[in-house]
């Protein structure tokens, strides 16, 4: 559920060209590093110049938002590719994924307690055990499953926990779980404090590959009625997706994008943001359609989903590819980046 409108990451720059009469727009974030496209585009005022305004709205989970975005108390969310969306879907709510926002290389990890890892080596070892997941039938779910399911061992073969992932590394800590699918930085925290080892990466087992974990999604009537506006919208977005993927690179706006960050909330560490590896993302926007239909076909088969739904309901690329049309593909600028993803 919405808690609160976040002002202080709506100060953007002065002195931009911008339409007359901006037009508000309520979306719904979580805190993270997925978020920063969006802050970015906020603080230099690229929606600002494309006469919107971002209200942000934060959020605990994509999961328990879809009946809000239906309803139209929120014109877009980010999160990750839940059950709920799927299932709203089935029941017939105007929604729809319109953009990326987190692809392959993940960066997450299944960590297992450290007093476990000469027991717990693969993830047939898992059968039995409890792991947590940071919400009921989100994408974690699915990325532990596939990691399950190359050791034979299905996801009602163990107990799940639902934590956040701060609670994850006292629960590991304390022996109340036995492993953990963690995202950064809190994976690499874990390990480096010594309370949990790295089984396995999701990365690893994610095929077809790049996995999609996280999208935007719009409610379609909103859309509809406001087409043009969601051009500009998505040009916008577009515009700091490429800011993004140019600092994730090493590129020359590195330190501009980690004070972003900073001074927004996404994470407040700057230390981390330097030390640990970001979410990668689809630079042009558009998802990675085999993975989200194997997406599904996972739900389905645990029992999670009932119906198989074609993909042009469950997406529409018609905005990134605007986007795409009106700035041109995305060029990285440092060519010597070895980091797979952001391309």
């Amino acid at each position: 559920m919405p808690k609160h409108p976040w002002a202080a990451a709506l100060i953007v720059c002065a002195g931009l060209p911008a339409i007359a009469q901006e037009v508000e727009v309520r979306i719904g974030i979580a805190r993270g590093l997925g978020t920063a496209t969006t802050m970015i585009a906020i603080e230099k005022g690229y929606f600002k110049e494309a006469g919107i305004k971002v209200v942000p709205e934060e959020l605990d989970s994509a999961a328990n938002v879809m009946t809000l975005l239906a309803q139209g108390q929120l014109q877009v969310i980010e999160g990750g590719i839940t059950v709920g969306y799927f299932n709203a879907i089935e029941r017939g709510l105007p929604l729809a994924i319109v953009a990326d926002r987190v692809s392959t290389p993940l960066n997450h990890k299944l960590l297992v307690r450290a007093d476990l890892a000469d027991t717990i080596k693969k993830p047939a070892d898992l059968r039995g055990r409890s792991i947590a997941s940071n919400g009921p039938g989100t994408v974690t779910t699915y990325e532990v499953g596939k990691i399950l399911k190359s050791g034979g061992v299905g996801i009602k073969d163990v107990d799940i926990k639902i934590l956040n992932f701060v609670q994850m590394g006292i629960g590991l800590a304390n022996k109340a779980v036995d492993a953990a699918l963690v995202i950064q930085p809190w994976a690499s925290q874990y390990v480096e404090q010594g309370v949990a080892k790295i089984l396995a990466d999701p990365d690893d087992y994610a095929d077809p590959r790049p996995l999609t974990i996280a999208v935007n999604i719009a409610n379609m009537d909103w859309v509809a009625k406001n087409r043009e506006l969601v051009k500009r919208y998505f040009v916008a977005y577009q515009k700091a997706a490429y800011e993004y993927c140019q600092a994730y690179h090493g590129g020359k706006n590195r330190q501009e994008v980690v004070d972003i960050i900073v001074r927004t909330g996404m994470e407040t560490r700057p230390d981390v943001l330097n030390r640990y590896p970001w979410p990668a993302r689809n630079p042009n926007g558009r998802i990675n359609v085999p993975s989200l239909m194997d997406m599904q076909t996972y739900y389905m088969g645990e029992g999670l989903t009932t119906k198989e739904l074609p993909v042009e309901r469950l997406l529409t690329n018609e905005f990134v590819d605007y986007a795409t049309e009106k700035l041109g593909p995305f060029k990285l600028e440092n060519t010597a980046s070895k980091l797979d993803g952001c391309r």
